[in-house]
């Protein structure tokens, strides 16, 4: 069966990269266009957007500020006219040891809260709002099999803001589901990107494989087909449901 998201305008946070760079390219080879959203890499993202065409373009916004989500949300509605998918997938992990001085440590906290949480709560409420203008939408926000089993403890903040994600998103399906708005997680385990090799680094990639029922740690190409699926509404009566994609290491 071929998946078409042709004619879908799909914002996409966190795409110069990693797990949104293979998602930007799996959607764009199943047809639609893509808002790819970085944070400071703008070299990548614009080089992304040249590869996977589609009349896709690149937009600059730091998720770290109350600002950034809605300065990003309108310079796409500006730039595209609708979105029909909302992908949440920016976010940062900081290992914050509980030893860390308490200014620090909350600082660390509240970073890792504003981009994980607060950005995607404030665009899914931009999307919520967009979407019921327009009979319907979707949203997939990537959380995190921590959000589930927790995390380390340098890892509490990430957990934490993945396990709001969820809540978050059961909440939409349940609130807009008759307005047509559906809305999934995504629940990735350990995935090869740039962000889970300062983990690699701290604990070590024994560590990481010891944690999963397969032979290799997960890719990202894993998990982009999945994020293609979801969009193009191949499972709307799923819709609040978590999808773990962790290679068997955390089961629910």
């Amino acid at each position: 069966m071929e998946i078409s998201l042709r004619n879908k305008n799909i914002l996409l946070t966190g795409a110069s990269r990693g797990i949104g760079r293979a998602a930007a390219e799996a959607l764009a080879a199943s047809g639609a266009r893509v808002a790819v959203h970085y944070n400071s890499n703008k070299e990548a993202a614009e080089a992304l957007v040249k590869r996977i065409g589609n009349n896709s373009k690149a937009f600059g916004a730091d998720l770290g500020t109350g600002e950034g989500p809605l300065q990003l949300w309108e310079a796409v509605r500006e730039g595209f006219g609708t979105i029909d998918v909302l992908i949440n997938n920016a976010g940062v992990a900081i290992s914050s040891p509980i030893d860390k001085n308490d200014e620090e440590w909350l600082h660390d906290w509240g970073h890792t809260m504003m981009v994980n949480l607060n950005a995607t709560a404030i665009l899914c409420k931009k999307a919520v709002e967009h979407f019921k203008s327009r009979g319907g939408g979707r949203i997939i926000n990537i959380s995190s099999r921590a959000a589930f089993r927790g995390d380390t403890a340098e890892y509490m903040a990430y957990a934490s803001s993945k396990g709001g994600m969820v809540s978050l998103t059961r909440s939409i399906a349940r609130a807009f589901g008759k307005e047509g708005i559906v809305a999934f997680n995504i629940a990735p385990g350990f995935t090869r990107t740039d962000m889970a090799q300062d983990f690699i680094d701290q604990y070590g990639e024994g560590y990481a494989l010891n944690d999963i029922a397969l032979n290799r740690l997960t890719r990202p190409e894993d998990i982009a087909p999945t994020l293609v699926f979801l969009a193009a509404g191949m499972a709307d009566h799923a819709t609040g449901a978590t999808i773990d994609l962790n290679a068997g290491s955390y089961v629910h």
